[in-house]
């Protein structure tokens, strides 16, 4: 897949801002997996996705390094105040829709869509009893993998933040 391929699907997937980097760059940090079996998104363990079922730093590194290019895809989205959860729960639904959409897109084709926070394509996920029920749809956090998302950001020279009154969220798809 070319770079001039995926920039046609990021702007017809509606994502807001996009860059590209060297997945070979990308630094997994335990520190990041630390900060998932701490458990604060109250997801660790329950999700596929998610540590400690997602697989170990070296298993998830192995991974990254078959793949030669990524892009980082965000959805910013304009928020009232700091305290408007409706409307960040909100950018992040969309920013989620569209990793659907362009992960969808490139079935086709070897790649891996990371997004924010855990898999959300079942209303409930059968971990750990049963099996994924969508091994192939299934999208992976960047911090599940330990990635630190502001650094992967500055990578592909994209803004992190998008001033006040906005919400960024961020993933990205390695190809």
């Amino acid at each position: 897949m070319t770079r001039e391929k995926v920039s046609e699907l990021a702007a017809g997937s509606g994502f807001s801002n996009w860059g590209y980097f060297d997945p070979g760059e990308l630094r997994l940090k335990k520190e990041v997996r630390a900060m998932c079996a701490s458990d604060r998104c109250r997801h660790y363990g329950k999700s596929w996705s998610c540590p400690p079922y997602c697989g170990t730093l070296e298993e998830l590194g192995a991974r990254l390094g078959t793949f030669g290019q990524g892009i980082v895809l965000q959805t910013t989205g304009e928020i009232e105040d700091s305290f408007d959860y409706e409307g960040m729960m909100e950018a992040e639904r969309l920013h989620k829709e569209k990793m659907e959409a362009i992960h969808s897109l490139t079935s086709d084709e070897k790649c891996l869509a990371l997004s924010s926070g855990p898999c959300m394509l079942c209303d409930g996920c059968t971990c750990p009893d049963r099996p994924c029920r969508m091994p192939d749809k299934m999208m992976y956090s960047m911090e599940a993998y330990g990635l630190i998302v502001s650094e992967v950001c500055d990578l592909a020279g994209v803004p992190y933040r998008y001033g006040e009154n906005t919400v960024t969220f961020t993933g990205c798809l390695l190809y």
